[in-house]
């Protein structure tokens, strides 16, 4: 990661961690559930925000490093990774019965 990503990444966690201990301090005050679902939603998008900087980072630097020594399919298989891990529309999580 190089010093510019880092620094980046680092100041998106300190917001993401402020966000998550308001968002615990809602659930602690019972507070209004759509208040509640705002502010995981921006957590979630903060975190995305996070993943694209350090998949920028990386495709800036270790993949390009990657395919100039001949390491392609390392390269593709970690890119593959990642979007098998969290690709477009994958659910993490299955909805709960009620």
């Amino acid at each position: 990661m190089t010093p510019e990503t880092r620094q980046q990444a680092l100041r998106r966690l300190r917001i993401i961690a402020g966000q998550v201990q308001a968002l615990e301090r809602q659930v602690e005050d019972d507070r209004y559930c759509i208040d509640v679902l705002d502010l995981s939603l921006s957590v979630q998008k903060a975190l995305r925000s996070l993943d694209s900087v350090v998949i920028e980072g990386h495709l800036r630097t270790h993949v390009v490093e990657q395919m100039r020594n001949g390491e392609q399919e390392r390269a593709i298989a970690e890119l593959l990774r990642v979007y098998r891990v969290q690709g477009p529309g994958e659910s993490t999580t299955e909805p709960q019965e009620r």
